[in-house]
């Protein structure tokens, strides 16, 4: 297996009308069986959230993976490019500061001693090395299995919104978050470790900002999806975790392409 990354602190210092796209929109049902979600199953979608970088050799077999993991149903897979590998040769196009304080707060929401690439986390609850493709796919399931989650949706109504419904919320409320990403990108690296390949990376972040707090009340935040899209972005997220990264509540996701057409 390729050699993972590190990085330590000390050394660093989403529908029509009123009508909701499900975990299983537009995927084959086949896939479902794999990560335990069965087919056509009304439970919210698994998040997971692969942390890499075009600066590292370890990262493009993991990339290739989580571009698999987006094609199945009940998986809401996000490419999160961090920044603390563009020293080294080879600046990420795609690298952003958000992705990066985003995974610094897993290691403390989940314990961890240390950042690295590549890494998946899993619906905010489990943490594994991105390469390591069983134990992903035994994390997926497991997150998947049993879960009482709550069923947040993008609504085109009153000029877009995301809605989270009533329930029970975490003490001091839970953090929404709001990523908009592109659905995937081709890049010819000519220098780092990367120097003379060409990496793929999918459902890659370009925007991530916790958009509200959730109290438990019904929350409606307004989002303009036609906007989004006009800015060329081709899905968005929405991701419900107890604060500040915890294990994700509920989470949705939509496809924006087809409201530039």
């Amino acid at each position: 297996m390729a050699r993972l990354r590190h990085w330590t602190f000390a050394a660093a210092a989403v529908l029509a009308a009123a009508v909701v796209f499900g975990p299983d929109w537009g995927l084959p049902k086949r896939a479902a069986a794999e990560v335990g979600v069965a087919p056509g199953s009304p439970s919210v979608p698994v998040v997971v959230e692969l942390f890499t970088s075009q600066g590292c050799n370890s990262c493009p077999p993991a990339d290739e993976f989580l571009g698999e993991l987006a094609e199945r149903p009940g998986i809401i897979a996000l490419s999160l490019h961090v920044d603390y590998w563009d020293y080294i040769g080879w600046k990420d196009p795609y690298a952003i500061p958000q992705a990066t304080a985003r995974q610094r707060g897993y290691v403390e929401g989940l314990g961890l001693r240390y950042v690295y690439t590549p890494q998946m986390v899993i619906d905010g609850r489990a943490d594994v090395a991105g390469l390591r493709r069983n134990e992903v796919l035994r994390a997926i399931e497991t997150a998947a299995v049993g879960r009482k989650a709550l069923q947040v949706r993008f609504e085109r109504a009153d000029g877009g919104k995301i809605v989270v419904p009533a329930g029970h919320a975490p003490e001091g409320g839970a953090a929404v978050w709001l990523a908009v990403y592109d659905r995937n990108h081709e890049t010819s690296v000519p220098r780092g470790e990367n120097a003379g390949r060409k990496l793929h990376n999918y459902n890659v972040v370009r925007e991530l900002s916790r958009i509200g707090t959730w109290h438990g009340e019904r929350l409606e935040i307004p989002f303009d999806m036609a906007a989004a899209a006009a800015q060329g972005r081709d899905g968005c997220a929405v991701i419900v975790q107890q604060a500040p990264a915890g294990p994700v509540l509920g989470a949705a996701a939509i496809p924006l392409e087809t409201l530039r057409q």
